[in-house]
């Protein structure tokens, strides 16, 4: 029998509102937070999100708070779930209000935008190294899991108990979530995996075929595991749902906002009216940057992610990026060894 928790979810796009509910049908205390009142206020008379997740009933038992001090205070875990953009400015909105002991875990994929510092690492400085984190991330498209339909998710945090204790209150009939320890090389996973599912979309978009793509996310993977290598995060969580699960799905499914902005990229759309088309955050923009400031900083040639960084700032076309990539000089697919 799970322990029923409270919970305050921050942010009600897709993937907060989608585990808010997920969370509710577990019967747990969950309470979503919105910084629009409005439109959490809708959202709680109509018991749908409709922008983000048409069609989705939300369970009745979902609490729904705008007031900041109040969701915070209410709750011993605390799941943020924005844009990784936004992830620091509200981590210091909430910590005034949190309980003594609460539990920190977030679900957003990113970097510290300007640093490149990992999430958990703003956490320590915020809340204190003795508050208990864990990050939630993988393969999860929120509509499906919304849904109920079947889904796998992992864990991470440097205390080995909060991670089992976060993965038991989130695991359930369709969603089934495998605690780990190595939070550099989820965090690395869900993050980096965005600026490759661009890359994929543009490939596809040119429509370059299977082959390319296929070849593109095996390479895309290389690139992600000697990153990770280089950082001390661990080559079988690149290996497993934080990495490579993460990075098939969001390179081949196309509700992934990433994938589409490359799709649209290498079809011919303009930069800016693809993203609006898309309406949503595309977290591969900024990724990017902090991907190839990682890079450099530990000299890591990543050339796929290069291509991508500089498609993005429209310094290249797509097509120039995948001529230069195909000019690149002959080596082994595997110059070092990579220690499992």
């Amino acid at each position: 029998m799970v322990t029923s928790r409270t919970v305050t979810v921050y942010g009600a796009g897709s993937w907060g509102t989608a585990l808010a509910a997920h969370l509710a049908r577990q019967n747990h205390v969950v309470t979503l937070w919105a910084r629009n009142g409005d439109t959490l206020a809708h959202i709680a008379r109509c018991k749908r999100n409709e922008r983000y997740l048409p069609g989705i009933d939300l369970p009745d038992n979902l609490r729904f708070e705008s007031d900041l001090k109040l969701a915070t205070e209410a709750s011993d875990v605390l799941l943020l779930v924005t844009p990784s953009h936004a992830f620091v400015d509200l981590l210091h909105a909430i910590q005034p209000f949190m309980r003594p002991g609460a539990g920190l875990t977030w679900a957003s994929k990113g970097f510290e935008p300007g640093s490149g510092r990992f999430l958990h690492e703003v956490v320590d400085e915020v809340c204190g190294a003795s508050t208990p984190k864990a990050l939630l991330t993988g393969p999860s498209f929120a509509r499906e899991v919304a849904a109920g339909l079947p889904s796998a998710i992992t864990v991470h945090s440097d205390d080995p108990a909060f991670a089992f204790e976060i993965a038991r209150m989130v695991h359930g009939p369709s969603l089934r979530a495998y605690p780990g320890q190595d939070l550099r090389g989820a965090e690395l996973g869900g993050a980096m995996k965005n600026v490759l599912a661009v890359a994929t979309g543009i490939c596809d978009g040119m429509q370059l075929g299977l082959n390319a793509r296929a070849g593109l996310i095996t390479r895309g993977l290389n690139e992600m595991l000697r990153l990770s290598a280089a950082l001390g995060g661990r080559a079988e969580t690149i290996m497993g749902l934080a990495g490579l699960g993460d990075l098939v799905l969001t390179c081949t499914g196309d509700l992934s906002r990433n994938r589409r902005l490359g799709l649209k990229l290498g079809a011919g759309v303009p930069m800016s009216q693809a993203i609006a088309e898309i309406g949503q955050v595309v977290e591969s923009v900024q990724t990017v940057d902090e991907v190839m400031r990682l890079a450099r900083r530990h000299e890591l040639d990543l050339p796929i992610s290069e291509h991508v960084q500089a498609v993005l700032h429209q310094e290249i076309t797509p097509a120039e990026g995948l001529k230069r990539l195909l000019a690149r000089a002959l080596k082994p697919e595997f110059p070092d060894a990579i220690e499992l």
